[in-house]
């Protein structure tokens, strides 16, 4: 009896020339190809996409912004942290294949069938991973300082939604991953060891220059005919940017994260009863529906002036606040320190760890408050003006927290 083979298309006799000329047909590249050319599903897809193509950017921008919104909670969340994770190893795979085709690699795999729609992954989980930062960044950045940092991530956000074909190009597209792949480790890295300093900081750019050199040589290793130079470059280019990127760090124009300051204010007296703050301040007229603490602090002799800050840090990490009070003096057109005050906070709390300094002899004028961490990295700035006692009382209030 002969041995058979059971193959896609029936059973034969696999020393027939009937089985080998069934293995050569189904084995034929273009058939394959033929065949996924003439897929209803691609086609409906395809002529779908290309009929709303003018508004998909736009589309695109909307929905991921407001999905990262939604759905990024926190930003020691495990399920986040894993998404875009997921995202990096996901678009650093997508730019892998990407330049093997630019390059004439994979002509006879079935994939090329969706080349077209690699640039559209791409740009995907570019937004993806640019509007998440943007979203947490901004939760942690004083704009006073952070500003610059913020503005770049939103520019580079923009510009991955409305104007993609200059973002194109592995020139831009490695030195864009670094940036995404720095972002991440920036704050990834203080959320798993538990601590932040700028220990802590210089060792998530190193991790991130380690990844995306790795990622170099698996490009120039699986392409050795890319011209070197191209290589260099855009090596020059990463390099340049981790020195810019730590000189922003240490100029506090990076935000702190993971910390973020969720609430601040000035206020006439705190008072702590059953696991809430009780927060007194002044009422303001009848249109100021919105006032909850004393923007204006009328102040007589005696009285003491109260900063109150809710601080978010990750499960597990503690560490030092500083509020740093100032006075402006107006003669010398510069902001003067008066205190420097600390308490230790605990990470966990979604609202963010509570706590308050206080502070008397207080002289009339414009004062603030900047929330700090040790290394002086600023969370936030609570100001507030200083006005002479009336002799008319104001009515007070009290709010909880």
């Amino acid at each position: 009896m002969k041995k058979t083979t059971w193959i896609r298309y029936g059973k034969y006799s696999k020393f027939s020339g009937r089985f080998k000329r069934e293995i050569k047909k189904n084995m034929d590249t273009s058939r394959i190809r033929t065949k996924l050319a003439d897929s209803t599903v691609v086609k409906k897809t395809t002529n779908f996409y290309e009929k709303h193509k003018r508004i998909a950017p736009l589309v695109s921008f909307i929905a991921g912004f407001t999905w990262d919104s939604l759905t990024l909670t926190r930003i020691d969340r495990l399920w986040d942290n894993l998404v875009l994770l997921l995202y990096l190893l996901l678009l650093g795979a997508s730019l892998f294949v990407q330049h093997l085709w630019d390059n004439g690699k994979w002509e006879k795999t079935y994939l090329l069938k969706y080349r077209e729609w690699l640039p559209s992954v791409i740009q995907f989980f570019f937004g993806g991973l640019f509007s998440a930062y943007v979203v947490f960044y901004f939760q942690s950045a004083a704009l006073s300082k952070s500003w610059l940092f913020i503005a770049l991530l939103f520019l580079l956000l923009l510009g991955n939604e409305f104007i993609k074909d200059r973002f194109s190009g592995l020139k831009v597209h490695l030195p864009l991953y670094f940036l995404a792949v720095f972002s991440f480790f920036t704050f990834f890295v203080p959320v798993v060891v538990k601590m932040m300093n700028r220990w802590v900081f210089l060792l998530s750019g190193l991790i991130s220059l380690v990844v995306i050199t790795g990622f170099l040589r698996a490009l120039f290793r699986f392409d050795s005919e890319r011209n070197k130079t191209v290589f260099k470059q855009i090596a020059l280019t990463i390099l340049s940017m981790y020195v810019l990127l730590n000189g922003f760090y240490f100029l506090n124009w990076i935000p702190p994260v993971p910390l973020s300051l969720k609430e601040g204010g000035i206020y006439h007296h705190i008072k702590k009863k059953d696991g809430l703050y009780q927060l007194r301040f002044e009422k303001g007229s009848w249109y100021q529906f919105w006032k909850q603490s004393d923007d204006t602090f009328h102040y007589a002799p005696g009285d003491t002036v109260f900063c109150f800050a809710s601080v978010f840090a990750p499960t597990r990490l503690n560490t030092n606040i500083i509020h740093h009070w100032q006075r402006y003096d107006a003669k010398q057109e510069r902001w003067l320190t008066t205190d420097r005050r600390s308490y230790r906070i605990k990470g966990g709390r979604d609202g963010g760890y509570r706590g308050y300094t206080y502070k008397k002899n207080m002289q009339p004028g414009a004062w603030r408050v900047d929330v700090e961490t040790t290394e002086g990295l600023l969370l936030g700035r609570i100001g507030f003006d200083v006005v002479a006692h009336t002799p008319a009382k104001k009515e007070q209030a009290t709010i909880l927290r």
